[in-house]
């Protein structure tokens, strides 16, 4: 049929207007996309460049060497050492398991070792990389380098490890760091990123734990690109971090090690302070522990075999321990007197052995008893009646208050773990901590250094340098951060009277070179040196009368857990002091048996700066410390152990 010329315009009318349509649709779409591919390629061009530099480009931190430890002569005492290591990306190592069944294959690792980082890797981020073993050898290095391409995620890495080269000899002052636990990160309020790397080490205890943040340092960082599968191609960038800062203690590493080695055998603790500057020469504890144990990771039987000694290697005694002074605390019951005006030098007690104060009967270490006592001889022959009188006269209270003069029941700031505070009881703190009225039996206990009063090594010793010099010294043992110098602990004057200070000092002298003198047999034979000193018996218990009776009278008839603690205190030389001294002994008995002797080497050692001549001991006493040097000396060889500073 054929169209008309009207249908023919009109159906080119409706194709034009569908042509038109359709068009349009096309333009639109087309605008679209070319809007969108503008938007992709210039406005979110950097948000994109950025998503793609992301997915080739890793950042990871840098653990930043941590600072070193050295002792007052510049020989290191915490040092680092290169630690090859082998770390794993779980992100990039696919499957875990067949991965290290591969590694095992190729070098040597603990079980135990993987287990953990099998545990770590869990609890930590996939592209955190996480240590699976440390300590390799330069030839697993190798060898894991050269299967790298059959080690997805697994890259060999060096880095430092803390090494103490003087073992336990300064264990318990420098202390040692290990990995980041949760427990440390759960008390710790450090936002520091470094805490947050698998097995990066903090201190733990000692100098390490209380200087942290000064030895730390700040993290660094590194750029590396990787390609597709995780593979690291080649490192972009790096920054340094800053490494912890040095720190110089005031420590003699050699006096220090000396002082261990004459300790061996027994539970105790010494210290030495120098009278000069309050530097802390020698701060030692016996037994001790090698801290490169805990830095490696320390064994179940190492463990065990340290926890259940029962002279308990893992306290710091000389800092850490109290103890009753005994006999060592007399100085301050005097000094309490005299200052108060209540005795005079040449007043007298007559001491028939023992003192009944109402219904209660206390007993003069020497059961004959002294006879008549003035100050001199009270304190020369250490006899507690004379002390049981002039305490009840002169009241708890200034006793006490003399007792914190002299640096007793003080806390120090040292960086060191735990620093005991001790204890000088008055009144006030009685009815306070025990809900009790103070009684004269208490003052007649205290006024011999038992009953409630406590002291530390360290404390007696600053006690000792006091009563030597008449001011104010300070423990001081950290001398030198990052070369600054840090301040001084010679102290101020104590404002005690200096002829009060002289009797005392001189009742000191003859304790040790008067013949009826506690410690005359441990004196120093050689004038120039001469110590004075202290004796000091502290009761772990007392003997009871019924105890008496069955046969029970001296410290051998009982368990050495319940024999008496022995002390000595001392400075020399007399005539100008320049160290001074403090020993204690855990059940060791009398003092001037098993403390007195030991003081008066450390002592000698100090002045010396080495061992001593045979001829500045008595005679009768030279055989057995030749015999005592020569062992030492193989513990303690003259070259420095560690390497110096210079």
């Amino acid at each position: 049929m054929k169209r008309s010329a009207k249908d023919i315009i009109a159906s080119a009318r409706t194709i034009n207007r569908r042509t038109m349509v359709v068009g349009g649709v096309q333009l639109g779409v087309i605008g679209a996309l070319g809007w969108r591919l503008q938007s992709l390629q210039v406005e979110q061009a950097d948000q994109f460049r950025l998503l793609a530099e992301e997915n080739r480009i890793n950042m990871r931190l840098l653990a930043p060497s941590r600072g070193l430890i050295f002792d007052r002569n510049g020989i290191a005492i915490a040092d680092n050492e290169q630690n090859y290591r082998v770390v794993m990306v779980r992100e990039d190592a696919g499957d875990v398991g067949e991965v290290l069944a591969k590694l095992t294959e190729i070098v040597d690792i603990d079980p135990e070792d993987l287990s953990r980082a099998m545990e770590e890797m869990q609890r930590r981020s996939p592209f955190v990389p996480v240590t699976i073993a440390e300590r390799l050898s330069w030839e697993d290095v190798a060898q894991i380098n050269l299967n790298t391409p059959a080690l997805p995620g697994i890259q060999a890495e060096v880095g430092l490890s803390r090494v103490y080269p003087w073992g336990a000899d300064l264990a318990h002052v420098v202390g040692y760091v290990g990995p980041v636990s949760n427990y440390d990160l759960s008390r710790i309020d450090d936002p520091d990123p470094l805490l947050q790397i698998p097995k990066f080490q903090i201190g733990k205890t000692g100098a390490e734990n209380k200087l942290e943040r000064t030895l730390r340092g700040s993290a660094g960082n590194r750029r590396i690109e990787v390609n597709a599968a995780g593979r690291i191609m080649r490192e972009l960038d790096r920054q340094e971090g800053d490494p912890g800062k040095d720190i110089q203690l005031t420590l003699d590493s050699r006096l220090q090690s000396y002082v261990q080695a004459r300790l061996e055998g027994v539970s105790a603790g010494a210290v030495v302070i120098d009278l000069e500057n309050g530097d802390l020469r020698a701060v030692a504890s016996a037994p001790a522990f090698d801290p490169n144990l805990f830095v490696r990771g320390i064994s179940t039987p190492d463990w065990s075999r340290l926890n259940e000694d029962k002279f308990r290697p893992l306290a710091a005694k000389a800092v850490q321990g109290t103890y009753p002074p005994g006999s060592t605390f007399k100085m301050a019951t005097i000094l309490a007197a005299m200052e108060a005006g209540v005795v005079t030098p040449d007043e007298t007690v007559f001491c028939p052995g023992y003192l009944d104060v109402f219904d209660t009967r206390f007993h003069c270490w020497k059961r004959s008893g002294h006879g008549n006592m003035n100050l001199h001889n009270g304190l020369k022959e250490s006899c507690d009646v004379y002390y049981y009188d002039i305490a009840q006269r002169v009241g708890i209270d200034r006793i006490s208050e003399m007792a914190r003069r002299l640096g007793l029941g003080t806390q120090y700031d040292l960086p060191l773990s735990a620093v005991a505070e001790g204890l000088a009881p008055n009144k006030e703190w009685k009815a306070r901590a025990h809900g009790e009225e103070w009684r004269i039996g208490d003052t007649v206990n205290a006024s011999i250094g038992q009953g409630y009063v406590l002291t530390s090594p360290l404390q007696l010793a600053v006690m000792t340098a006091r009563l030597a010099t008449g001011r104010e010294v300070t423990p001081r043992l950290v001398r030198l951060i990052d070369g600054v110098a840090q301040p001084s602990g010679l102290g101020e004057s104590l404002g005690i009277n200096e002829n009060n200070l002289r009797r005392v000092r001189a009742a000191m002298d003859d304790v040790s070179n008067a013949r009826r003198g506690t410690a005359y047999g441990s004196r120093i034979n050689e004038e120039v040196r001469r110590m004075a000193g202290k004796t000091g018996t502290s009761q772990v218990r007392r003997i009871t009368a019924e105890e008496r009776a069955s046969g029970v009278i001296s410290n051998e008839d009982l368990p050495w857990e319940r024999r008496d603690h022995a002390l000595f205190v001392g400075f020399a030389p007399v005539e100008n002091p320049r160290y001074a001294a403090s020993v204690v002994v855990e059940h060791g008995g009398g003092g001037s048996r098993a403390a007195a002797p030991v003081a008066r080497d450390i002592l000698l050692q100090a002045q010396y700066g080495g061992p001593p001549p045979l001829e500045a001991y008595p005679a009768g006493a030279r055989e057995k410390i030749a015999e005592q040097q020569r062992r030492i000396e193989v513990r303690v060889p003259p070259g420095a152990k560690g390497r110096s500073r210079a």
